[in-house]
């Protein structure tokens, strides 16, 4: 199939440290081009692919310290995935929401992946008024949008051999992505401090979020037994997870799918999650990590880590969320639009 991946311009695909959305979408590009499929990304110019690369803007938006306009490159990026259109069978954008009115009229099958959350307010009118086809990164992303056109849910998915279990022993829990109140690495560095285990932070700092951290996370990591390592990149991960005890995700939000989860049961490292948003179709309570309610369950689940078998937690992550499995999904939803989207023949 020919098919067009739309990603965010805001880093580059895949992105140097961190960015969900554009490293799911690097990861699923590669796994088609090695399923044999015709892939032309759409990105950043310091995106690093083996499919046909189209940028409208030589680096990732963040990195650009001349730039003063984030949303005329995208409109850029638009326009030419309109002008292109009829040369691919299905396109795939990862815009959210911002391509919607032009994918519906160029004529080509399109869909849209929704990363991000859709409880805000805001977002029901427009997806009461397009038919746009979305998918849904998790089951319980959608419902706040009952109205949306969602087709399928598809759970993210990384190459099975992109982060794997390290011989070490683990020592301390682990807190890995960005530092937000939505994330609460205030609970997590509360959380071992009550069991008395040693935590490592590997986040990066959003400049909306420096606020939150100076006043209320900075002060914190004064005491003991908590290290702030910074953001890391997928070549730090296998030993900063696999030396963990396990994760904590204490969260507070409706967490649309956590990548932090599946990178962490790619490791062969456990899960402990608050039960918010995607955490119970990612976790097997009992088996890749424990899902709780609040700090003493945290704790109490620390307790129990012993019951876990790490090599299962790995067997878990090559059954459900290897990248080759998203990409199968995919194909198998681009086919079935196409099919849908082809005239009948009339017999005369």
């Amino acid at each position: 199939m020919r098919i067009a991946q739309i990603a965010p311009l805001t880093e580059s695909v895949p992105p140097r440290l961190y960015g969900g959305t554009e490293r799911v979408v690097s990861y699923l590009t590669e796994a088609l081009v090695e399923m044999g499929h015709d892939v032309t990304l759409f990105a950043s110019g310091d995106s690093k692919t083996a499919a046909r690369l189209k940028s409208a803007w030589p680096m990732g938006l963040r990195f650009d310290r001349s730039l003063r306009d984030p949303i005329a490159p995208h409109m850029t990026q638009m326009e030419n995935v309109c002008q292109e259109a009829r040369e691919f069978d299905v396109l795939h954008s990862h815009l959210d929401y911002w391509m919607f009115s032009l994918l519906t009229r160029t004529g080509t099958p399109a869909i849209t992946t929704l990363h991000g959350r859709l409880d805000l307010p805001e977002l029901a009118a427009i997806y009461d008024l397009t038919q746009a086809q979305v998918v849904s990164i998790s089951d319980a992303q959608r419902a706040p949008l009952p109205n949306a056109n969602f087709v399928r849910t598809i759970h993210h998915g990384l190459p099975v051999n992109l982060l794997t279990p390290q011989k070490v022993r683990p020592q301390y829990l682990a807190f890995l992505g960005r530092i937000a109140p939505e994330k609460r690495p205030d609970r997590a560095i509360q959380i071992a401090r009550r069991a008395g285990i040693p935590l490592k932070i590997a986040a990066k700092v959003d400049r909306v979020d420096q606020e939150y951290f100076d006043t209320l996370i900075k002060p914190m990591l004064d005491g003991p037994g908590v290290e702030m390592i910074g953001e890391i990149g997928d070549a730090e991960k296998p030993a900063f997870l696999s030396g963990a005890m396990a994760l904590l995700l204490p969260i507070d939000w409706p967490e649309p799918f956590g990548l932090v989860m599946i990178e962490a049961m790619a490791c062969g490292t456990p899960t402990i999650a608050y039960r918010a948003g995607s955490v119970p179709e990612i976790i097997d309570d009992g088996i890749t990590g424990f899902i709780v309610r609040d700090e003493a369950g945290a704790v109490a689940a620390i307790d129990r880590l012993g019951e876990l078998d790490r090599a299962e937690v790995r067997k878990q992550f090559e059954t459900r969320f290897t990248a080759q499995r998203m990409a199968q999904d995919y194909v198998q939803l681009y086919q079935r639009m196409e099919a849908s989207a082809r005239p009948l023949l009339r017999v005369v």
